[in-house]
């Protein structure tokens, strides 16, 4: 609104202006023309009836000699007669005019004029900011000879008008800036009740939420469009609970079988080792070993210990939202690593302590299925290698207990790197499975963290950092 209101303004303004200009001119022209036929009838019927002298060029001096003056002071035009090669006879103008001197004729206005079929010409100029105009036509005797030239010249002043202009603008800018504010005023008010619903509008939408009951929105006063927008709004709503309500159910449903994945994913994990270890039982056990207690508490040892962490995670099972659950005590990590690690037979795998001992408060249990689970996926690894190789190093840093596992498998290609640890995710290559979900959750209740890093064809290095209490 305001700014059409600002731009019709301008544009009245600038019609305004050349409207006047363009009246201005044919008014002048108008009143010349009036002038000019006065004047050019007053000459011919001094010509006819009034001149006792012979009507021709040498007497036109002689025959306008006072009665110039008297014709052009009546016209208020300045009158110059010239003869027919342009020369000067008689003129108005030395009487009481702007000029003393007036020149002979110039040979091209000469010729114009004789070329033109209407035998007339006018000629504009402007001099010290005033318009002149003239006019040069024949003057005939009776017989309609020519015997002279006859000017005519007009001054324009304009001051007048330019002044009636000026008043006209000002009066015009004035009611224009009256209705420029009454604009802004309108625009302000209208804007404010048009926003006041948009403004509604939004802070519901900033405030819709998937899981959350929302409202919806009612307006007393609203115009059609508004009405419109919020109709959709509120069908939104209603759908959207409908949808929150079904991915709800399907959330849930998702849930539970991901944890049942898990579970069996975690139950398999240590499977694998008590079935290796009751193989090599089977193949290595000597009744008649002097040692065949020892080794049998071995195995068994092992076993068992499997066994418990079966045993955790059945139990678990049981409440989902505390899964896994920890145990805080006192134990001995670099016994517990190795306990770990004996399960595994493969020659590959080389632990290696950087102290005798290192205690920390930490879930037996948990600490093993951690370094299990890495284990583990280092050996799918490093299948098909060459010269396999998993490392293991445990060592104290700070208030910490760091564990580092590394292998030189193939590696972890980039475009899967950011999906290692998500429950979903696994993948035979990589050797990463849904275990690492779980540890990641295990090392993260107990406010560590579990990081790695790998380059394709040489390896992948998994760091766990645990505080120690």
């Amino acid at each position: 609104m305001i700014l059409l209101v600002l731009l019709a303004s301008i544009l009245i303004l600038v019609v305004t202006v050349y409207q006047y200009d363009e009246q201005t001119k044919d008014y002048n022209i108008q009143r010349f023309e009036r002038k000019e036929a006065i004047t050019k009838e007053t000459i011919e019927l001094e010509l006819k009836n009034k001149t006792t002298f012979a009507v021709n060029t040498e007497n036109l001096a002689k025959i306008f000699r006072e009665r110039i003056y008297e014709i052009s002071s009546i016209n208020k035009l300045n009158i110059s007669i010239y003869d027919l090669k342009g020369n000067l006879l008689k003129s108005s103008i030395a009487s009481a005019f702007e000029k003393n001197n007036v020149e002979p004729l110039s040979k091209e206005t000469l010729k114009e004029l004789a070329q033109n079929s209407n035998h007339r010409i006018i000629k504009d100029w402007q001099e010290d900011s005033i318009g002149y105009q003239s006019s040069f036509s024949y003057i005939d005797d009776p017989k309609f000879k020519r015997i002279g030239i006859l000017e005519l010249q007009f001054t324009q002043d304009n001051s007048e008008i330019e002044h009636e202009l000026r008043e006209f603008i000002s009066r015009l800018s004035f009611v224009y800036a009256f209705m420029f504010l009454l604009a802004i005023v309108l625009a302000y008010f209208l804007s404010s009740y048009i926003t006041r619903s948009i403004k509604t509008i939004s802070d519901k939408m900033q405030q819709t939420r998937l899981n959350e009951r929302n409202e919806k929105i009612i307006l007393d006063k609203a115009s059609s469009e508004i009405e419109v927008l919020v109709d959709a709004y509120n069908n939104m709503i209603d759908q959207l609970e409908e949808s929150a309500a079904k991915l709800a159910r399907s959330e849930r449903e998702q849930a539970w079988r991901e944890m049942a994945k898990q579970v069996a994913h975690e139950i398999k994990n240590p499977l694998t080792p008590m079935r290796l270890t009751v193989q090599s039982f089977e193949r290595k056990f000597d009744p008649k070993d002097k040692n065949v207690k020892e080794k049998l508490a071995e195995y068994s040892q092992t076993l068992i210990q499997q066994i418990d962490v079966m045993s955790s995670i059945a139990s678990a099972f049981s409440d989902f939202a505390k899964m896994p659950t920890q145990k805080r005590e006192r134990i001995e990590v670099i016994s517990v690593v190795k306990l770990a690690l004996d399960i595994f037979n493969e020659n590959a795998v080389k632990y290696y302590p950087q102290q005798k001992e290192l205690f920390a408060n930490l879930d037996k249990t948990q600490l093993i299925r951690i370094v299990t689970n890495l284990v583990k996926n280092a050996s799918q690894a490093i299948e098909k290698q060459e010269n396999p190789l998993i490392e293991v190093k445990v060592f104290s840093e700070g208030n910490a207990v760091k564990i580092t596992v590394s292998d030189n498998g193939k590696g972890i290609p980039d475009d899967v790197k950011d999906l290692i640890f998500e429950p979903k995710f696994t993948t035979k290559t990589s050797g990463m499975g849904l275990g690492l979900g779980i540890i990641k959750s295990i090392i993260e209740a107990y406010d560590g963290s579990i990081s790695f890093t790998s380059k394709r064809g040489i390896g992948t290095v998994f760091t766990v950092i645990l505080p120690k209490t």
